[in-house]
Parts: structure tokens; C-alpha cells; sequence
């Protein structure tokens, strides 16, 4: 346990961040799904719309260091490949 104020602070700091974090996380996996679960239907309307509200959490989770910038490219990149392979 923190022993001195600033620790104290510190502490307090860590866990709000954590926990917005973590919230900010889930949204993207869970935008993620919906895009993969709409693939998965073979909609593709369906799946671009997923993917259009999809990539702006990315994009922030990216620019707020939860994934980083490369991880987050490829992960939009490689969702729209596999909508525009689908028939």
C-alpha cells in the first residue's frame, strides 16, 4: 500500500485510468465482434456499417496508447479485406 501522499495520489490515479481503459477496451472488442459477426452472417451492408462504427473506436483506442498505432491499422485494414472478398 502507498505510504505518502503523492503514493496515495498515485494510486488513485492508476485505478480511474485502469478503469476507463479497460471500459475503452471492451467498446473495441465489442465493435469488433459485431463487425466479425456480420461477416460471419454474410451481410455485407450489414458489415460495412459495423465496420464504419467500428473504426473510430479503433482509431481513439490507438491514439489513447490501448493498442498501439500498427496493431489498430492492421486490425481495420485486415476487417475490410474480408468484406470486400465477400460476394
Amino acid at each position: 500500500m502507498a505510504n505518502h501522499k503523492s503514493a496515495q495520489k498515485r494510486a488513485r490515479q492508476t485505478e480511474r485510468r485502469t478503469a476507463v481503459n479497460t471500459a475503452r477496451r471492451s467498446r473495441v472488442r465489442g465493435s469488433v465482434k459485431k463487425v466479425e459477426e456480420a461477416i460471419a452472417g454474410g451481410d455485407k451492408n450489414a458489415a460495412q456499417a459495423a465496420l464504419r462504427a467500428a473504426q473510430p473506436e479503433i482509431q481513439r483506442a490507438a491514439i489513447k496508447r490501448i493498442v498501439t498505432k500498427n496493431a489498430a491499422a492492421r486490425r481495420v485494414s485486415r476487417l475490410a479485406a474480408r468484406i470486400k472478398a465477400m460476394a
